[in-house]
């Protein structure tokens, strides 16, 4: 199975994708879609068509994407929720299942702590796939998020969720 993870952002959304063999995972590709600055329709177009190319030429089958949580300023907040829709949006349009995980969730299933730090997910994505240098921190999210799908989310075991979408750990 090829997962697709994507960690959304409005200035930089990082991408990671990994094949799942049996238990073991293996690297694929990672990567970051910086958009330009300027009005807002202009940078979601470059997050949709970008995500849209990645689909395109690594196939995932699944996608894992992470949730947005509310900031401490809400327009910041909606302004990554449509980050995250476009990104939701890339996945749909390939007709691609989607899950989606908090970020507590995929650190807890990468780091085993859901309140760990940047560098500590880098040096577990890193330690898990074998890489050998560090992700930058959205690639770095991606994977985690990818990886998170790939061990079943919260420990649920793997997830069959063709046609389905995944809302923190169930099938809705």
């Amino acid at each position: 199975m090829r997962i697709l993870g994507i960690d959304p952002g409005l200035r930089i959304t990082g991408f990671g994708v990994l094949d799942k063999q049996g238990q073991q995972l293996h690297y694929v590709a990672s990567g970051c879609i910086k958009t330009p600055d300027g009005e807002l329709p202009g940078r979601l177009k470059v997050i949709l068509s970008s995500l849209g190319e990645v689909i395109a030429r690594h196939k995932p089958e699944q996608v894992a994407v992470e949730k947005v949580f509310v900031n401490v300023n809400p327009q910041s907040t909606l302004l990554l929720g449509q980050a995250r829709g476009a990104a939701i949006c890339a996945a749909v349009q390939a007709d691609l299942p989607v899950a989606e995980y908090t970020a507590l969730q995929v650190k807890q299933a990468v780091v085993g702590n859901g309140h760990a730090d940047k560098e500590q997910v880098q040096a577990m994505v890193q330690r898990l796939l074998k890489l050998s240098g560090t992700p930058s921190p959205d690639a770095a999210d991606a994977l985690a998020c990818a990886i998170c799908h790939a061990h079943g989310g919260m420990g649920l075991g793997a997830l069959a969720t063709k046609g389905f979408r995944v809302r923190g750990g169930r099938l809705v």
